[in-house]
């Protein structure tokens, strides 16, 4: 039996298969997956589990380089985004993960480039982030 990280048997074989610079996005409630890209769901509830939970969690167990979000989160989910910023500036890194913002319609479009969508209870707005994977060595 696995004694760390994370013991979702789905996020954690996406994350052994994956390479320098594959996606994996993960999203709130509300975020269309296209057909042909993976979903995890771990939505049990409004709310749960939340956006940030699942985040620091994936990224304690995955080497990001960079993270990409929706421009229109600055304005209508502020709150998130410092929180995102925040954990990225205090993470081991020590904020060498590059941040990059574009349309949220681009965003939901590179979700077909992604290993997989992990499909949060989050339910406030633009709480979508897509992580690009580094290099481990």
């Amino acid at each position: 039996m696995k004694k760390n990280g994370i013991l979702n048997s789905d996020i954690s074989r996406v994350l052994t298969y994956m390479g320098h610079t594959d996606l994996l996005c993960v999203g709130d409630c509300g975020l269309p997956i296209p057909e042909e890209t993976e979903r995890i769901d771990l939505a049990l509830r409004f709310g749960q589990p939340s956006f940030m939970e699942v985040l620091k969690e994936v990224a304690g167990d995955m080497k990001i380089e960079k993270i990409i979000l929706a421009e229109e989160i600055k304005e209508k989910n502020p709150d998130i985004l410092e929180e995102v910023l925040k954990f990225f500036k205090e993470n081991e890194t020590g904020f060498k993960v590059e941040v990059e913002y574009i349309s949220h319609t681009k965003l939901k479009k590179m979700t077909k480039k992604c290993k997989a969508v992990i499909r949060t209870g989050e339910t406030t707005p633009y709480a979508n982030i897509i992580l690009q994977s580094g290099c481990i060595f």
